[in-house]
């Protein structure tokens, strides 16, 4: 067995960020951007009303000034601002060749076809948005690595651009094993389980914005897995496969992972639960074998699975790590780390009953990970541990 430090190691080091991609601007939400992008064109593209008002040449203020006509946003016709008048301009439109102030209406009237000024602090250049006053055609809007948010969506799109090269979301398959599993919604059967895995998992994807996900649920014959892992292989960027990952009789991952060329990276680790976890690698694809106890599929997700998923779409996806008091003391026999299901209140974490690897009831209460080192046999009430927020 390896350390969880050394597996998180192994994983970082055999992780690589997925080739860009070009999507539609509509599509990228959320997603990095992968190479700089620079503004096509200067946005505002011309010298832009930023009021309701009347536009005119500053020069002229305190003259009588003819209003001539007006202007419209959208209004494509192309005006000049004679000298000694005026121009009725609306927010948005062009402001007209020879104008160079906007006056707001609240402050101004019109008497007699002319404009009366009635605001003693205007100055020069109010109200109008310079050409390129936001961005210059040229610059640099958008560095690489940004993530696109609403701002940068309509950023992009106010600039025109209509696509954009980001790292893409992985391709993602989930394949859950275990004969005793049976469909939810169907009546319970002696012997049999709800399988809850790839509902829990596809899940957690979700919350990750991570959407293009499959999920099989082959029977645990090894040639059917190995057929339902080769498929799943050759359209995936990370697959994971919860169940069958320990060295019993009918446990069949290991075997069926080399049957399909996975190379192994490392195989059980210093921790609880989730001893059993196994990582390998075929070509540019990652493959997980999780534990089939639910709490340990969610946890090895938590700590190993998101890592990977972190580097492949260059976004942050991990939990944020604090240190907080405990809530109470906590012993444990030295050799495997713990990964504790808790629940930080602001103040301190406290850890609750059920923290066997097959409850899920305390799980859906807890709100972090609370690790214990494996060389630590007890942890007193006050004394400062390492938390790991669960995303939300």
């Amino acid at each position: 067995m390896i350390s969880t430090t050394e597996a998180k190691s192994i994983i970082t080091e055999n992780s690589r960020q997925l080739a860009p991609a070009a999507v539609p601007i509509d599509e990228a939400a959320g997603l990095v951007v992968a190479n700089d992008i620079h503004a096509p064109v200067s946005i505002p593209a011309f010298p832009q009303s930023a009021m309701d008002g009347y536009a005119f040449a500053f020069s002229g203020i305190g003259k009588p000034l003819l209003v001539a006509g007006e202007k419209a946003a959208g209004d494509l016709s192309k005006t000049d601002l004679l000298p000694g008048t005026s121009i009725r301009i609306f927010t948005g439109a062009v402001v007209p060749a020879g104008a160079d102030t906007v006056v707001m209406q609240e402050k101004a009237k019109v008497v007699d076809g002319f404009l009366q000024i009635e605001d003693a602090a205007l100055k020069k250049g109010a109200n109008v948005r310079l050409t390129g006053s936001d961005i210059t055609k040229g610059a640099l809007a958008l560095p690489a690595g940004t993530k696109l948010t609403a701002a940068g969506i309509g950023l992009l799109t106010g600039m025109g651009i209509d696509s954009v090269e980001i790292i893409p979301s992985p391709r993602i398959s989930i394949i859950v094993t275990g004969n005793e599993l049976q469909a939810p919604g169907t009546a319970p059967a002696y012997g049999k389980v709800y399988e809850s895995n790839s509902y829990a998992l596809a899940a957690a994807l979700k919350q990750l914005h991570i959407h293009s996900v499959d999920i099989y649920r082959p029977d645990d014959v090894p040639d059917t897995m190995t057929k339902t892992l080769r498929e799943a292989l050759s359209k995936s960027d990370l697959v994971i496969m919860t169940g069958g990952v320990s060295v019993g009789d009918y446990d069949f991952t290991v075997q069926v992972s080399e049957n399909c060329g996975v190379s192994r990276l490392f195989h059980k680790v210093r921790q609880k639960p989730g001893k059993p976890l196994f990582f390998g690698k075929k070509e540019q694809t990652l493959f997980f074998g999780l534990p089939g106890n639910p709490a340990a599929v969610l946890t090895c997700f938590y700590e190993y699975v998101i890592p990977a998923l972190e580097i492949r779409t260059a976004r942050k996806l991990s939990a944020d790590v604090h240190h907080v008091p405990m809530g109470s003391a906590y012993k444990k026999a030295p050799g495997l780390a713990h990964f504790l299901k808790g629940f930080f209140d602001g103040s301190r974490v406290h850890i609750p009953g059920g923290q066997e690897s097959y409850k899920l009831n305390s799980f859906a209460t807890s709100n972090c990970l609370v690790v214990i080192p494996e060389s630590a046999t007890e942890v007193t009430e006050g004394e400062k541990v390492e938390i790991h927020l669960l995303p939300e």
